[in-house]
């Protein structure tokens, strides 16, 4: 770092997992480059757990991942240029805090210390104590600045950055005040957007009618007072965002759960209201598997990095759906077989190298994947077929049952409410009992698919439509519904909601209007022939990520002082280079198909925020999931070379070399691609 009177300054905006975990690396990479530097953290939110992971919020609320799996530390598998600096997990820490070896974390209240006490590495630990561990992650790092680094917090919000004379940025913020600093890091990690037509459609009804309506938004953040005791509330969505508002509208109100001869009951307070949930699918996301590997863990075979790359090669327009998925879907196949042959012999038929043999040549979706599997097992109930897998009360034809020819007009509401229910048994049953072991090679084989295709992302050749459609949503929310479900337990009590009857299920397809007539929101869905009118209604989704349209001024800042700008999908094959749309020309470009992803461009291993013209901007930098970066959660598995550190490490470098002109300068945005970074090796 050039020698100045003055340190040289790096805001970073957003204070939360991510701002703190560039804090970190800065720290630890310091010493490579020198100077005097200041780290300004700015957000409103407390530094370390942000708003998002704020103390202040229901201690009924947890996070989806087990306390194991949940780490802020880098570690021998982080191939990474800065230092390795390990410590503990969550799980290691809160050992470490009953221990005495940690002394400087104190419970605030009983129920804080009760869980503390109690927490294991299956435990699914609460957002209040996941705030502790990242208030003491920073507390940690602040402890260890180097000589010659100082890190300060500021709560005024920052609502603009303006480029000024020889490169330094200012940072305006809410209140009046400015900062001037040499480098800009938005680490901002979620936020809303401007309702879209449907949802401001659906708003302007409630409010003509004097109805409730919720739409996308942050559980914790959401004012559900409006929905009275008794009424019927209409809820769309069955995923993590579902899971929260029933904990919130349940025990949340005063209900209490109990366990009877082993099963978990629910005895209502009086002041919930009634229920009526339902979804695209019409089923929960899958829960969290508990159970372990009984064989050997089932390596790849048909969809590796090489085979994935090969894909690549081999197409001049690459789509997801019909070049890629395939491929998985086979590996998803291999990995569910690979552990029910090596740990569960006596349920198989056939020697497992036939069976594999046979399975190089089926098509995973096919009749000949039937018939292989039909030979191959003692009990038909263990076979994993992918189409049901996905849609499982498609063909609904009576309680617990689907056919396999047309899809059905629809059972009477309490048929769908009977089938869900057994569906999440079964589901419950399969993801944590140790004799369906099968489903945690399912996991593992999708996951490890999931760090293959972040590989391939930036390859060129990605029609636009894939790109938006699967990439940029249907891909992810798939790996979503199979692997980032709730905890278990969670799962255990929708159940009990629904057998006190708090909770109905509504089934697949479910489609809400605006009804004038009644004046009333108008439920109808593909699995039942019911239609149930209520007056309050919940879109229990997380809201969509829009840089044009964000509620945070800094993120529309960016696009709209035409420094930054958003992140356009268009097909190669009229030569606007794959992404971003950089003008090659208007007749080609009116012929393109092209999509607005709605997230801020950047480019680089270290995620340097692209300009209009294309090219990287010398001094800002932008992570999280507001960005056209590959993004993989909040927090990382330890041991798994988790992608967020070796983003965060070389962001933090890019910053560092960014300030330092004496230092040899980084290789450009053309000669480093997210691709590199990716392809570093592992994954999350």
């Amino acid at each position: 770092m050039a020698d100045r009177a003055q340190p040289t300054v790096v805001a970073i905006i957003g204070a939360g997992p991510r701002g703190i975990g560039l804090v970190e690396r800065l720290a630890e990479n310091h010493a490579e480059f020198g100077g005097a530097l200041h780290i300004r953290l700015i957000d409103p939110h407390p530094a370390g757990p942000g708003r998002i992971w704020r103390f202040d919020q229901s201690p009924l609320l947890k996070l989806n991942s087990l306390a194991e799996d949940v780490t802020l530390f880098t570690d021998s598998s982080s191939t990474i240029e800065g230092p390795i600096v390990p410590g503990p997990s969550l799980a290691e820490w809160a050992r470490l805090v009953r221990d005495g070896l940690i002394r400087d974390v104190t419970p605030s209240d009983p129920a804080l210390a009760t869980e503390l006490a109690g927490l294991g590495p299956k435990s699914f630990p609460t957002r209040r104590l996941q705030s502790l561990y990242l208030d003491w992650f920073l507390r940690r790092t602040l402890s260890r600045l180097p000589e010659g680094l100082t890190v300060t917090h500021d709560e005024d919000p920052a609502v603009a950055v303006d480029d000024r004379p020889g490169g330094r940025q200012r940072v305006r913020l809410e209140h009046g005040g400015a900062i001037e600093v040499d480098a800009v890091v938005y680490a901002l990690g979620h936020s809303s957007s401007a309702l879209d037509a449907e949802s401001a459609g659906l708003a302007a009804f409630a409010g003509a009618h004097d109805l409730f309506y919720l739409p996308p938004s942050y559980t914790a953040d959401a004012d559900l007072s409006g929905i009275a005791a008794g009424e019927t509330v209409l809820v769309r969505g069955l995923g993590l965002a579902a899971v929260d508002l029933l904990v919130l509208l349940g025990e949340g109100r005063g209900g209490r759960f109990t366990r009877v001869e082993g099963a978990l009951r629910y005895t209502p307070s009086g002041r919930e209201p009634r229920i009526v949930i339902g979804s695209g699918r019409g089923v929960p996301y899958h829960s969290k598997i508990t159970s372990a590997l009984v064989g050997a863990p089932p390596a790849p075979r048909y969809f590796s990095a090489p085979i994935a790359a090969s894909i690549v090669a081999a197409h001049e327009r690459l789509d997801f759906r019909e070049h890629v998925w395939p491929a998985i879907a086979k590996e998803m196949l291999h990995g569910y077989y690979a552990e029910l042959f090596s740990g569960h012999p006596s349920r198989v038929r056939i020697p497992w190298e036939s069976f594999v043999a046979r399975l190089d040549a089926v098509d995973p979706f096919g009749d000949d994947r039937h018939e292989l599997v039909a030979d191959a097992l003692v009990d038909p109930a263990d076979e994993l077929d992918l189409v049901r897998f996905d849609r499982p009360l498609d063909g609904l034809s009576s309680v617990g049952q689907a056919s396999t020819g047309a899809a059905s007009a629809g059972l009477p509401l309490a048929d769908v409410d009977a089938a869900v229910r057994e569906y999440i048994r079964d589901d419950l049953d399969r993801r944590t009992h140790p004799r369906h072991s099968a489903t945690q090679g399912l996991f593992l084989s999708l996951l490890q698919a999931y760090g293959v295709v972040l590989g391939i992302v930036d390859a060129p050749n990605w029609t636009a439509e894939s790109r938006e459609r699967d990439l940029g949503g249907g891909w992810v929310r798939y790996f979503s519904f199979v692997s980032s479900g709730p905890p278990g337990p969670r799962l255990e009590e929708m159940l009990a909601l629904a057998e006190a009857g708090i909770v109905t299920f509504f089934g697949a397809g479910m489609t809400v209007a605006a009804d004038e007539a009644t004046g009333q929101f108008t439920a109808r869905g593909s699995s039942t022939s019911d239609v149930v009118t209520a007056r309050a209604l919940v879109d229990a989704w997380l809201p969509s990520e829009s840089v044009s349209t964000s509620d945070n001024p800094v993120l529309r800042d960016l696009v709209e002082s035409g420094v930054g700008v958003e992140h356009v999908v268009s097909d190669p094959a009229v030569g606007l280079g794959g992404v971003d749309g950089v003008d090659a020309g208007a007749d080609a470009s009116a012929a393109a198909p092209r999509f607005a992803t709605g997230l801020v461009s950047v480019i680089g291993a270290d995620a340097r925020v692209r300009r209009p013209d294309g090219t990287a901007h010398p001094r800002r930098f932008a992570v999280g999931p507001s960005t056209s970066a590959p993004f993989v959660g909040a927090f990382s598995r330890p041991r798994t070379n988790a992608l967020a550190f070796r983003e965060n490490d070389a962001v933090a470098r890019g910053v560092l070399s960014s300030v330092a002109p004496a230092t040899p300068t980084p290789p450009s945005a053309e000669e480093v691609s997210v691709h590199d970074l990716l392809m570093s090796g592992g994954s999350d």
